[in-house]
C-alpha cells in the first residue's frame, strides 16, 4: 500500500511537470514567446480588453513558469513553490480566457487544477522519489 502511494505522488507530480514542461517547452524554444504573443489567439483576443505591456508581460511569464515550474516538477525540487506558480498561472489563464468569453472550455484548466491541487494536499513523504525526498534524507544523515 505504501509503494502504492508512493506511485501515485510520483505519476500526478510526473504528469503536470510534463504537461507544463512541454507547453512550455513549445512556446519558448518552438515557436518563441514574441510569436506566442503575437498569435490571433493571444495578442488579437485581448487587444481591446487589456494594456498592451500587461498583455506582453503575461505572455512571458506564462511561458517561462509553465517551462521552469514543470522541469521542477519533474525532477521533485521545490515542489510547493513550482506548484504556487503554475496555481497562478492557471488563475491567470481562467481570468484571461472568462475575460475574453464568458462561456468557454475549461477542459484544458480543470484536470491541470485537479493534478494541482491533489499534489498540494498529498503528505510530502508519499512524494519518495523526488529530488527534494533525496536531500531531506541526505540533510537528515548529516545532521546525525
Amino acid at each position: 500500500m505504501n509503494l502504492n502511494r508512493q506511485i501515485a505522488a510520483l505519476t500526478l507530480r510526473l504528469l503536470l511537470g510534463f504537461i507544463f514542461l512541454m507547453q512550455g517547452f513549445g512556446k519558448v524554444f518552438i515557436w518563441g514567446v514574441e510569436d506566442v504573443y503575437h498569435k490571433p489567439y493571444f495578442f488579437d483576443t485581448y487587444k481591446d480588453l487589456l494594456p498592451h505591456f500587461l498583455i506582453h508581460a503575461t505572455a512571458y511569464y506564462t511561458s517561462y513558469i509553465e517551462l521552469i515550474a514543470g522541469a521542477l516538477l519533474v525532477i521533485g525540487f521545490k515542489k510547493n513553490y513550482a506548484l504556487y506558480a503554475l496555481a497562478s498561472v492557471l488563475v491567470i489563464v481562467t481570468f484571461g480566457h472568462g475575460l475574453a468569453d464568458p462561456i468557454w472550455n475549461l477542459s484544458h484548466v480543470l484536470y491541470r487544477t485537479m493534478l494541482l491541487v491533489t499534489l498540494l494536499i498529498l503528505p510530502k513523504e508519499w512524494d519518495r522519489f523526488s529530488l527534494d525526498n533525496l536531500l531531506r534524507i541526505d540533510s537528515n544523515r548529516n545532521k546525525k
